[in-house]
Parts: structure tokens; C-alpha cells; sequence
């Protein structure tokens, strides 16, 4: 767990931190991808622009699972079942946000 989410969940539950937290990872999503993309001058064009997304979805969803396998030693459906529904919901949202960001990045 994020350190400063140790400090919060205590203070207001995990679905506020989480919510709290949203917003955040949003705000990084855009700089990440405004950056990614143009450090790599990557075209404006779809295929390529959404291929990346969906590039950089697969390796996060990958992370995410090493996490969850390895350290947490969940099983997948012991994490999708630990999720709560709400801050779950907003989490899937913001993981197809970030697979459509390069795209909607620099669009002009």
C-alpha cells in the first residue's frame, strides 16, 4: 500500500483514500502520456497512438499482477473480490483512461 494511503485509510476508510487518490493518478496519467508521446514523437495517428495505450496497459495490468501474485499472495479472485465496489469501479474507469490517453493527448 502507498505510504501516504497508510497514513489516510485509517482517518477516513479505504474507499475515501482510494477516491482521494483517483484524481491524483489521473493528473500523472496526462503527464506521463503528454511526455511519453512526445519524447518519442509519436504520430498523431490512432492505430499507433491507441497501440501505445494499450501497450502501456498490458505492462501496468502485468505489474499489477506480480504485485498482487507475488507480494500480496492473493489469488486474482481473492483481489477482484478484496475491490470495493465503488473505488473498484472508478479504478477500472481510470485503467481505460489510461489506455486512451496518448490518444486524446495533443489532439488539436
Amino acid at each position: 500500500m502507498r505510504y501516504w494511503l497508510r497514513w489516510v485509510v485509517p482517518r477516513l476508510g479505504e474507499r475515501t483514500a482510494e477516491l482521494i487518490e483517483a484524481p491524483l493518478m489521473l493528473a500523472v496519467t496526462i503527464v506521463a502520456a503528454r511526455w511519453v508521446v512526445r519524447r518519442l514523437a509519436v504520430p498523431a495517428v490512432v492505430p499507433q497512438r491507441l497501440g501505445m495505450g494499450l501497450t502501456g496497459l498490458g505492462l501496468l495490468l502485468v505489474a499489477e499482477l506480480v504485485v498482487v501474485l507475488l507480494v500480496r499472495g492473493l489469488t486474482v479472485n481473492e483481489y477482484i473480490a478484496s475491490r470495493d465496489s465503488v473505488s473498484g469501479t472508478v479504478y477500472l474507469a481510470l485503467l481505460a483512461v489510461f489506455a486512451v490517453m496518448p490518444l486524446l493527448i495533443g489532439r488539436r
